[in-house]
């Protein structure tokens, strides 16, 4: 496998959990050419992720793949000990449960290779809690994917008092190797970063439904007819940048900035009740209820594609992004 693009150490990547998560990195890490090997407690693992392949191979990064031969890579194991033996990368993609992940990664830490990269796509819980059972757990990091994995570049990489500065090292060359943008976090926050952005937006998108201002279906047709194509190509603070003209963002802040307090103000806080709930879910039902998921994911995921690779990156323009930001 000398001609995979995460080079030759790495041959095999140990899935831990097929959820959505966990079947975008089955995917891509099997697009790879590496050989995957999947641990989970359904019954009907096998199927489930054969049956994932056919949709998400349309969408890999290079071009649409052969469903047959990314599943032909793939190898099953429902004891994680066992699954992650010989393993050089182990993605772990259970559900949010301290406790479960705790019982997990010392399992894991037992049981894999010392060089092997031990990954959390956790959203919510830091490594030094996750770790706190592992004899090692300096190997461990949180590897946070932006979801759907095989398509989204962004991997938020969170460490903990005791990471092994090599282990982030060789977690970053790994993920670039896969076309990924990892990025390392300065400081672990709760939710990160993309989350906690993510959220901001998804407050003020409920409280303007919940007060009658637009509906579902026209906030979201604002946003990707805005932002949403705005962000992909610049980001906020260079569009604000920008949006200074020649004299830039400090020439922004000086027009507008003493006004954004006063408008944060009068952003919602709404709650999240059964009114609420009961509301976006009518409308969203009218707006995409009648297409099943499938062919929504198909939809969205073409869509992604085709605006990550006009954007492109950072990288691609040549620009320093920085060690804080893409380490």
């Amino acid at each position: 496998m000398t001609d995979s693009p995460v080079g030759t150490r790495i041959r095999t990547a140990a899935v831990i959990g097929v959820g959505t998560i966990g079947l975008g990195w089955a995917a891509l890490f099997a697009s790879a050419g590496l050989t995957v090997r999947i641990n989970s407690r359904r019954p009907d693992a096998e199927a489930h992720v054969r049956k994932a392949f056919e949709l998400y191979a349309a969408s890999l990064p290079g071009g649409p793949a052969d469903p047959a031969g990314l599943a032909a890579r793939l190898e099953f194991e429902p004891d994680v000990a066992r699954a992650v033996e010989g393993a050089d990368v182990v993605q772990e993609n259970a559900p949010e449960d301290l406790a479960l992940k705790q019982d997990l990664f010392a399992r894991i830490g037992a049981a894999a290779p010392a060089h092997a990269l031990l990954l959390s796509s956790t959203s919510t819980l830091l490594p030094d809690a996750l770790g706190a059972r592992m004899a090692d757990p300096g190997r461990l990091l949180v590897a946070h994917p932006f979801n759907p994995p095989h398509i989204v570049p962004l991997v938020e990489i969170v460490t903990g008092e005791r990471t092994d500065p090599r282990a982030v090292e060789e977690t970053v060359a790994f993920y670039r190797g896969l076309g990924k943008t990892p990025v390392v976090l300065r400081r672990a926050v709760p939710g990160f970063v993309a989350n906690r952005l993510q959220s901001a937006l998804l407050r003020e998108s409920i409280h303007l439904v919940r007060e009658g201002v637009v509906s579902v279906a026209e906030l979201d047709e604002i946003v990707t007819s805005s932002i949403g194509g705005r962000w992909a190509a610049v980001g906020p603070f260079r569009a604000f940048h920008l949006g200074g003209g020649p004299g830039g963002l400090r020439h922004w802040f000086e027009h507008l900035g003493a006004g954004l307090e006063k408008s944060w103000q009068g952003l919602g806080n709404p709650p999240v009740d059964e009114e609420t709930v009961a509301r976006i879910l009518a409308q969203a039902e009218e707006a995409f209820g009648g297409r099943t998921y499938e062919e929504l994911a198909a939809e969205r995921d073409a869509k992604q594609t085709r605006v990550i690779a006009a954007a492109g990156t950072d990288a691609d323009a040549g620009t320093d992004a920085g060690p804080a930001q893409r380490a």
